[in-house]
């Protein structure tokens, strides 16, 4: 069965009808319970066990052991994805910092809740953060040892209890579990249009997602660009999920130069040839601060900063008085054990003092209000070929830790995505 077992398939099976062809028949007792299969040759999703009926002279102990059995039958099994265990102060992580275990799902839903069935997940720079005992930051939660790691994920509901969500459904949320299907309540999903990306799911992960709204409303917000002010902008980690969405906004929004700061010679020609970026530097191979001039010949106006440590003072001592920074992400620090934002070093503060340069920390979930319609502005720009969009996509859920510690060390090329079912 098609992403689907049972610990006997035969005695489910025999129940099975076709939706809306069983009545059950009257009585005072009903004990509800909601179980999905999947017709594998035509992909199509059977509710069935809608109800156990048992007439009002059936003793209670009869009921309850009834009903016991057939839920055992039924029960789904799933993978997850669990801590491990933790990589420790100013340590890199490693796929053995994660675990991949066999689970069963009880069948039936509570009110509210909702089954779903995960399409793909989302690794981010951010999730390094929850894997220490304290994040460090008010609003990431640490992950438990031996319990279900979360993050972005999207998916389609296979069953509900909800109001606002029915079968076929494609969802997302911020908080989706590492699980093949998971039940969770339907206040932490999203309801999505699949048009919005042209049926390309992955991309609400990404340039349509939660990425892309960092990367626009951390431009609009903090960068102060001005359409024909000759605005020069920069961006580190530009090869990543949201520093090349970030450029390309940077660009569409009026920058006449748009830098990338990157980790190879392809992602420094991915930058130039396919997102329109001005000029691109390889910090492994070029000297920054050389590349910085050559490509920044009137300096730097904007930088949006994903990466922080040398890079970034690197970048920050070329900029022009009255710059903006925008404070992202400090990937290149997130292994060390120091505070969020890291510290600057004496000289870098001395370069913003001196130059009158704002630098600030820029949180997307301060500006959720303005999210409905700058997801519809990118979705808009996607399906116009004006925002181009990079993707590393990753297969099983079993990968999930590969892919994260790849991530890390800068192995993706755009948004890091890990594909778990069709």
């Amino acid at each position: 069965m098609d992403g689907y077992k049972y610990k006997n398939t035969l005695s489910c099976t025999a129940l099975v009808h076709p939706p809306n062809t069983y009545t059950a028949p009257k009585c005072t007792k009903v004990a509800q319970l909601s179980c999905v299969v999947v017709n594998s040759s035509k992909r199509r999703h059977l509710i069935f066990c809608q109800r156990l009926c048992v007439t009002a002279h059936a003793r209670r102990g009869v009921v309850s052991a009834a009903y016991l059995r057939l839920a055992a039958l039924c029960q789904m099994l799933v993978k997850k994805v669990v801590l491990n265990s933790r990589p420790g102060s100013n340590r890199v992580p490693d796929p053995g910092n994660f675990r991949l275990e066999e689970t069963t799902l009880e069948p039936g839903l509570e009110e509210e809740e909702v089954l779903v069935r995960t399409l793909y997940l989302s690794v981010d720079p951010y999730m390094r953060c929850r894997m220490n005992e304290d994040s460090g930051a008010e609003y990431l939660t640490p992950w438990k040892l031996s319990e279900s790691v979360d993050g972005g994920g999207v998916g389609v509901v296979q069953s509900s209890r909800h109001d606002a969500y029915r079968e076929g459904d494609v969802v997302t949320s911020f908080t989706w579990p590492w699980q093949t299907h998971a039940v969770v309540k339907g206040s932490i999903l999203q309801k999505v249009n699949p048009s919005l990306v042209d049926g390309h799911l992955s991309y609400f992960l990404g340039a349509v997602g939660m990425t892309g709204l960092t990367a626009l409303l951390g431009m609009r917000e903090k960068g102060h660009v001005i359409r024909g002010a000759n605005q020069t902008l920069v961006v580190s980690g530009a090869a990543g999920a949201c520093g090349s969405v970030a450029g390309q906004i940077g660009r569409l929004d009026g920058c006449s130069r748009v830098v990338g700061i990157c980790g190879s010679e392809d992602k420094c020609k991915a930058l130039v040839e396919r997102l329109g970026f001005s000029g691109a530097i390889n910090y492994r191979l070029q000297d920054v601060t050389a590349g910085l001039r050559e490509n920044c010949p009137n300096g730097i106006d904007v930088y949006f900063d994903n990466v922080g440590g040398d890079v970034s003072d690197t970048v920050i001592a070329q900029m022009n008085e009255g710059g903006h920074v925008i404070l992202c992400g400090q990937i290149s620090q997130y292994n060390k054990d120091v505070p969020y934002p890291p510290p600057l070093s004496q000289e870098t503060q001395e370069n913003l003092r001196r130059k009158n340069i704002t630098r600030e920390r820029f949180m997307v979930l301060d500006y959720m209000s303005q999210a409905q319609d700058a997801l519809c502005e990118l979705g808009s720009l996607v399906a116009s070929g004006q925002l181009k969009v990079l993707e590393t996509i990753e297969n099983g859920i079993e990968n999930m830790g590969v892919a994260f510690c790849s991530m890390m060390k800068g192995g993706n090329l755009g948004k890091q995505i890990v594909k778990i079912s069709h």
